[in-house]
């Protein structure tokens, strides 16, 4: 019992500590999706002006 205990509470500080780094890195890939994706709308768009 005691054994598990030590285990679960290493692993919550463990995530405590954690979490912040994780969701930095979420939040920097979501934003790296949006600006890819707007990048792709603006080379999509160039191309069609210059064949219009």
């Amino acid at each position: 019992m005691n054994t598990a205990m030590n285990l679960l509470t290493v692993l919550f500080v463990f995530l405590l500590l954690a979490a912040p780094s994780l969701y930095g890195t979420a939040h920097d890939r979501r934003i790296d999706r949006q600006i890819r994706a707007a990048r792709a709308a603006d080379e999509l768009r160039a191309r069609y002006e210059r064949v219009a």
